[in-house]
């Protein structure tokens, strides 16, 4: 089990790798657009709303509107022509236009379709159709959707309560009360438990960067800023430590036990996962954060562990000794 987790951490490590020099060398395609240009005002515009000529979105609505003629014509209430884009094609944009005249929304966008259409469209309206090309940005925005959200918390208390009563019926292990022995399982817990904390408060105090992060995604952690390298750090550590506890469960209990502990053990995960990362938008978080760790680690250390295994029949022990099993003495 330890070989699999180093392997795993090596490649991250070297996944993660990343040179300033070849960063440099590889500026996001907008990026570029703006060096050619030399243009302060896209820049600027770069800096505060984090996409800019070039990028590329995705329809997530149904359809979207676009005008054909220029925005000017329909800021002066001329007759304008519109034309649909169907759900999930994917636009470039190709110029933004900034109309200070414009009562309803300053900021113009024009996009290009797959067949090569030009239309204009108001940044507010465009926004919340679409969304970035990246399968993390898209992730975001499905789990962002609030009638996503509720769904799953309804799912997640429906399978807690139903796993419950199995596990009662059982009296099978479960994490916090009948724990296995491992602290892989609790260590998971708090992991979770502290990326909801860390997801809240960037809610609450990164915004800015949360948002740059939604319009260029990374799974880097080395190139971000602190708040959000923890947040990016405790996903991989999900990773690698919920690994861990598949291969511990997988060892110690029999393949029914096992499956039942590890479905409570998501069910706990995810009620932890919704209780930290709403209540620390109310700052509540933070001390039930601290409180929780203690009473994880203080639980799993009130219960026995089986550090040791009989050298003749391979059990697990608590102590050295007689074996309970076949009655070999273990020194």
């Amino acid at each position: 089990m330890r070989n699999y987790i180093i392997i795993l951490i090596c490649c991250l490590l070297t996944a993660c790798y990343n040179d300033k020099q070849t960063r440099e060398d590889n500026l996001h395609d907008a990026l570029a657009e703006q060096d050619s240009t030399a243009s302060a005002d896209s820049i600027s515009f770069y800096s505060t709303h984090h996409y800019s000529v070039g990028y590329n979105f995705i329809v997530h609505n149904d359809s979207l509107q676009l005008i054909v003629q220029q925005p000017e014509e329909k800021v002066s209430q001329l007759a304008t022509d519109t034309f649909t884009i169907p759900h999930n094609q994917q636009l470039a944009v190709s110029d933004i236009r900034i109309l200070p005249q414009d009562s309803i929304d300053s900021v113009w966008v024009q996009l290009v379709s797959e067949r090569g259409r030009l239309g204009w469209i108001h940044e507010t309206e465009l926004l919340p159709a679409v969304v970035p090309t990246d399968p993390i940005s898209q992730f975001i925005m499905f789990f962002s959707d609030s009638h996503i959200l509720i769904a799953v918390i309804i799912m997640v208390l429906i399978g807690v309560a139903y796993m419950t009563r199995i596990i009662h019926r059982r009296n099978a292990p479960i994490v916090h009360f009948r724990d296995i022995p491992s602290f892989y399982p609790t260590l998971l817990c708090i992991i979770v438990a502290a990326a909801a904390t860390f997801y809240a408060s960037l809610q609450l105090f990164g915004t800015d960067i949360w948002r740059h992060f939604y319009y260029h995604p990374s799974l880097n952690p080395f190139t971000m800023p602190p708040i959000l390298a923890l947040f990016i750090i405790s996903v991989w550590a999900m990773l690698i430590v919920g690994i861990a506890v598949v291969e511990d469960t997988r060892h110690l209990l029999p393949l029914e036990d096992a499956l039942i502990y590890l479905l409570g053990l998501a069910g706990v995960c995810a009620v932890l996962y919704i209780v930290f990362s709403i209540s620390t938008l109310y700052f509540v978080g933070y001390p039930l954060l601290v409180a929780y760790c203690y009473y994880a680690i203080t639980t799993y250390q009130r219960h026995p562990h089986e550090q040791f295994m009989c050298g003749n029949c391979g059990k697990r022990l608590t102590a050295k000794g007689k074996c309970p099993y076949c009655g070999a003495i273990n020194d």
